[in-house]
């Protein structure tokens, strides 16, 4: 028997000290509702739930990130609703102009109409936003930088990268020449596309060059002027390409000769020669496949290819001679700037890039919509429809991103859920076995404390020795 070192007493104290030890683990884990609280828990459990809440949270944001790019393209689509409503009202204004009922009176009034509807068209272009972030001007629009062109549009399938191509011919207007008298010495009617001058004997300079302006702005042309606005001696037509024609008819061969005119002269514009360079011309950077085509109308250049591959754009015209449009090398850089980059993943890389162009009344080429020249109607049918179509094509891209954004949702939604489910087996503590631990802890606890008391009577026996 001793007294020093009572044994059975240290003995009843460590495995008390074990069975406090676990039931605090218990009770923490009772009260957390997790079976890793620490590190020390599970090393391994604790590294996978840690990747997993990672991946958890990064998917209930890309679900937000989703649903907020539906609200931006719901907002656009909203708005080109409205600028297909005004296209359809611009078409029917242009069908009704086209009939010749109507006087030179009554077709400008029907212009004011669509002047006004081209200005609401621009402001809804310009104007329409989401989080002060602009939708229609084509800041969403891939970037797209080159010389001697303006109005480059391209559709998703044009990738990032050079692409060449030679305006080996120009674009022309159709042109003839004329002079103007000082005085008007014979009477007699000046024709300019349909569209006559009535010019009478006396008229000074000035008064011919009005009344030959006037009827060559409804016959879809003008009087050429340098800087300083004075005539050049040339009447163009103000469209370019071999749709354009010019045809002066003059009614007194008197009047004809004064004018340098015989009495019934034409001219006719010409398209543009253009050849494009492919990825296998090592002479150039291009990345035109050898099957992409080209067209042109007037100076407007559209170029094709499989895969909804699509770009166009409007040649500049040239300095030394308006009359006709750029030549020679044509190089662009397409960039990857711009589009709307839509980060719908938990991870890197995992991105939606939406792509809208520029809607405004350049872009939709209704810009020079007339009715009240010529053939301005009926070209303008053309141009109503072509813009529709445009409009139409645009709203369907945003409905195809619209549908794909609510399937990422979902997506989205059902992963997350599933990864909850996973991190909850891996994580989470199951409440009725660890109760059934801490019942068991805490008999123990007392039956440890009980023994530990009795272990701590055993020295007073050896007083009984003493006494």
């Amino acid at each position: 028997m001793k007294i020093n070192n009572n044994i059975s007493a240290v003995i009843t104290n460590q495995q008390l000290l074990r069975t406090e030890d676990n039931l605090a683990a218990a009770m923490e884990r009772l009260s957390s509702g997790f079976k890793i609280n620490h590190s020390k828990d599970d090393p391994s459990g604790m590294a996978i739930s840690n990747k997993m809440r990672a991946q958890i949270d990064g998917l209930s944001q890309a679900s937000q990130n989703a649903s907020d790019g539906s609200s931006v393209l719901e907002t656009a689509d909203g708005a080109l609703n409205e600028v297909h409503s005004m296209l359809q009202r611009m078409r029917e204004l242009a069908v009704q102009a086209a009939n010749d009922t109507n006087s030179q009176t009554d077709k400008e009034s029907i212009q004011a109409e669509i002047e006004n509807l081209k200005s609401e068209i621009d402001r809804i272009s310009s104007t329409t936003e989401f989080n002060t972030k602009q939708l229609l001007d084509g800041s969403v629009g891939a970037r797209c930088y080159a010389d001697k062109v303006s109005r480059v549009q391209t559709t998703e399938a044009v990738k990032a990268g050079p692409y060449e191509f030679d305006i080996t011919s120009p674009s022309e207007q159709a042109t003839l020449s004329l002079s103007i008298p000082g005085t008007i010495t014979t009477n007699g009617t000046v024709d300019i596309n349909g569209a006559k001058a009535e010019l009478k004997e006396g008229m000074t300079y000035n008064e011919v060059f009005a009344a030959l302006r006037n009827a060559a702005e409804i016959g879809e042309a003008y009087l050429k002027t340098d800087n300083n606005g004075n005539f050049t001696g040339n009447i163009n037509t103000t469209a370019f390409g071999s749709d354009a024609y010019l045809k002066i008819t003059v009614s007194d061969s008197g009047l004809a000769a004064q004018l340098g005119l015989s009495a019934d002269q034409n001219d006719q514009g010409a398209d543009a020669g253009i050849k494009l360079y492919d990825s296998k011309d090592t002479t150039v950077s291009s990345q035109f496949s050898p099957t992409a085509t080209a067209s042109m109308d007037g100076n407007r250049v559209t170029i094709t290819d499989v895969g909804g591959f699509k770009m166009s754009m409007l040649l500049d015209t040239s300095e030394a001679d308006p009359s006709k449009s750029v030549s020679g090398r044509i190089s662009m850089e397409v960039t990857d700037i711009g589009p709307m980059d839509l980060q719908i993943g938990s991870n890197e890389g995992q991105q939606m890039k939406v792509i809208i162009n520029p809607t405004d009344t350049k872009n939709l080429y209704i810009d020079d919509m007339d009715v009240t020249t010529v053939n301005g109607a009926q070209r303008a049918i053309a141009q109503a429809d072509e813009a529709i179509a445009y409009i139409s094509e645009t709203r369907s891209s945003l409905g195809a991103y619209t549908n794909r954004l609510d399937y990422a949702v979902k997506s989205l939604d059902q992963t997350n859920e599933n990864m909850e489910s996973a991190i909850s087996r891996l994580k989470d503590v199951d409440m009725a076995l660890e109760m059934t631990e801490y019942t068991r802890y805490n008999v123990l606890s007392q039956a440890a404390t009980s023994a530990l008391s009795q272990a701590n009577e055993l020295p007073q026996m050896a007083l009984q020795l003493l006494g």
